[in-house]
C-alpha cells in the first residue's frame, strides 16, 4: 500500500460516531470494523519498515561499533510523520474502501 498517496489526516479528529455507524447500525460494530482494519495496517506498515531497515543489519558481533547511518535516519523519520493506522482505516472506512460482512447478520436474513 503506499501510504504517500493516503488522504487521512495526520492528527487526531472528532468524529461524530451516529454518521459512522449509519451502515451498520451499531456503533461497537463500526468500532470492531475499524480496528480490525488498523491492525491490518498496522502489521503491514511494520513488516515494510523491518524490510527496509534489514537492508543496513550490521551483524557485528562488537557493541563498541555503533554508527548512525544517514538513510536509515530518514526512513524512520518518514514513518513516523505517516498518519496512524487507525487513522487510515478511519479514513477507509469514511470513503467505502473496507469490505466488511458479519455472518451472524446473514445467517438471520435466511
Amino acid at each position: 500500500m503506499d501510504y504517500k498517496k493516503v488522504n487521512a489526516p495526520t492528527n487526531t479528529i472528532t468524529r461524530d460516531m451516529n454518521s459512522l455507524c449509519a451502515d451498520t447500525g451499531n456503533v461497537y460494530e463500526t468500532v470492531n470494523i475499524i480496528a480490525k482494519r488498523a491492525n491490518q495496517i498496522s502489521i503491514e506498515m511494520k513488516n515494510e519498515l523491518e524490510k527496509k531497515l534489514q537492508e543496513f543489519a550490521s551483524y557485528n558481533d562488537n557493541l563498541e561499533e555503533v554508527f548512525e547511518n544517514r538513510e536509515q535516519i530518514e526512513i524512520s523519520r518518514f514513518y513516523e510523520k505517516l498518519p496512524k493506522p487507525t487513522l487510515i482505516a478511519t479514513q477507509e472506512y469514511i470513503e467505502g474502501k473496507i469490505y466488511y460482512r458479519n455472518p451472524l447478520k446473514e445467517k438471520s436474513k435466511f
